[in-house]
Parts: structure tokens; sequence; C-alpha cells
């Protein structure tokens, strides 16, 4: 029986989908990346396959689950199964700096980014030749959830944090980035949900708590974001929700431009964030390929169980592919 079949690595992201699922009727299986093996000679079961691998799997023990997944989605494109967010989508997942070039060369503008290799003195290098005196943020080429996105108010800060960083904070790729600090007129990002290429709805994030932005409510993790110098009980919590729906959405030219760069880029499903400067300039700084929806923003939308949810929108459209992919009635 053709069927939808979700790649994940997180069990925990699973129920939202699987709610919106059910409500539609919809056949699905899971098909959990952590491990594995497969039969390359073999033709893999019928169906769309929704794939939703994570940049930060190495975070919960799946070091390699990108790395399977990648062979695997190569494995179902040599037998023409229909893949949702398919290789070139996992590829922009696990690298921020492949996903700043895909972004500028379809006109979206980035934060000023330096690429360094993981070694203390290459990066107080760059940052004192590009950055300083500061501030500046450090993250990593490879991260998921905000993990390990750091601000410092000045390079010489970046150097003392280096100086006693644990040697397990390297990045899982040996990659780190040095990026311009953008101050916000407000302490709040947008997060532009797409379904199909096409966009659902915009959310506003208070960014007031930190960096650690991924929406859905099993993201809640006890590694806080702190500015340097300051200690985790100083930093403010949010005095509204964190995540809130945009009735508006965002203006129809970069709606068009966000949209374009997802159909270069051949992502199907996504959550694009960007931040506006205090001169109205728009910087895309991440995207993610296997977005989460926030429930209670969805809630308070009046969003929660409607085509117009982010579930519900996905379940819409992966229905949609399967219908595609079936043989027509006799």
């Amino acid at each position: 029986m053709s069927k939808i079949h979700v790649i994940h690595e997180n069990p925990a992201w699973l129920p939202p989908l699987a709610a919106a699922f059910d409500r539609a009727g919809l056949p699905w299986a899971e098909m959990d990346l952590s491990r594995g093996s497969f039969d390359l000679s073999a033709p893999p079961p019928e169906g769309v396959y929704y794939n939703r691998m994570s940049a930060s799997s190495h975070t919960r023990g799946h070091r390699y689950s990108a790395e399977l997944t990648a062979a695997v989605l190569a494995w179902l494109t040599r037998y023409g199964r229909r893949v949702v967010n398919g290789p070139r989508a996992l590829d922009l997942e696990i690298s921020k700096a492949r996903q700043y070039a895909a972004l500028e060369t379809a006109g979206l503008e980035v934060p000023r980014t330096v690429l360094v290799h993981d070694a203390p003195e290459a990066l107080i290098a760059a940052a004192r030749r590009h950055f300083a005196p500061g501030p500046l943020i450090l993250k990593p080429n490879r991260g998921g959830k905000g993990l390990g996105v750091r601000l410092f108010p000045s390079v010489e800060a970046l150097a003392a944090h280096l100086d006693t960083a644990p040697s397990d904070e390297a990045p899982v790729d040996g990659l780190w980035l040095l990026q311009d600090y953008v101050r916000a007129a407000r302490p709040v990002i947008t997060r532009a949900e797409f379904v199909g290429g096409r966009f659902v709805y915009a959310v506003e994030v208070d960014t007031t708590a930190g960096f650690e932005l991924c929406p859905a409510d099993v993201c809640a993790v006890g590694d806080a974001f702190c500015p340097a110098g300051e200690a985790p009980a100083a930093v403010p919590a949010p005095a509204a929700p964190r995540f809130t729906v945009l009735r508006d959405g965002i203006e129809a030219p970069l709606r068009a431009r966000l949209e374009g760069f997802l159909a270069q880029a051949g992502v199907d499903v996504a959550g694009i964030e960007f931040i506006r400067d205090p001169a109205g300039r728009t910087l895309v700084y991440d995207v993610n390929t296997n977005t989460n929806y926030n429930e209670a923003a969805e809630q308070a939308a009046g969003l929660t169980g409607t085509p117009g949810s982010g579930p519900g929108a996905l379940a819409a459209y992966l229905a949609a592919e399967l219908r595609r992919g079936l043989p027509a009635a006799a």
C-alpha cells in the first residue's frame, strides 16, 4: 500500500504531524534513521517520503543520522520515489554556510559571516581582522535549535571564552561561523513557514531569552543562552508569549523572494528566520528544513486543527503528493 513515510531521528517531534495525518485519514509510517540497514539493491516501498532529518541530530546521540539520511535519499531518488525535502534540502539543513550561499544567490541579504575551521587561534585572528572591537556572534556551521550560538560584546570576551571552553564544545563538522551581531529595533525575529514552497504564515519570536528559537515544546533545553559576562539568571523572561502568529503575514515582495529562494534551492517545506535592523534592512540568517510549529501560537491564532495550521497545511500537501503518485482508477 502506498503511504507517506516520515523520515526522522526524533520521535518526540511526531505527535502534531501524526494528529494531522490521522484527522485527514492519511496512511503513513515513520522511518526512524537514528540507525538502520537498507538493501540498496532492492526497491524501497511505494509512497511519498517526507524528509525531516535535523541538523541537531548529533545532540541526541545520533551523530551519523544526517549521513545515513543522505545515503537513503540517494537510494530513494535512484528508484524514482517522490521525496519531499530531498537531497538538496538536507544539504542546506546541515550547513549554514551553504544556506547563506544559496540565499545570496537568490538575491536575499544575510549577515556578514566568516567561516573558520575549528581552531581557537584561527577564530580569534579572524574575529580581530573582521569584527573588532565587537560585538559579534559565534555559531556552529551545523547547529539546530540555536544551540551553541553565543553573543560576545568584544573580541577579547570571545578570546577569554575560547581559552576556557571545553573541548566537547567544538562543532560536529569542525566549522565555526563568526557573524555580525544585528541589533533589531525591537528584540524580535520573524520566522516564516512554507509548505509546498508556498507561504503559510509568519510567527514573531521574542528573543529576550536568547537564541534557542525552535518553536516546538520538546525543544526546551537547559543550555540557555546568556550574553558573555551575565549569569543565566540575569536573562529576562519574555513578558508576552514568545511565539505569536502575525495576522498580517509578511509583505508581498519579501514573500515572493523567499518563495523564489525555496524553488531555486529545491526545498519544499521550511521555516525561514529573518531579522530587521534599525535601518529597515531584512537579513535572513537561518533556514530550517525540518521545521516545527508552535501549538500555543497556532491555538491563539485560531489555527489549531485547521488547514491553515502548519501540520494541517503539511498534511494537505503530502496528501496531494501521494494522490499524484497513485495509479488512475480503472
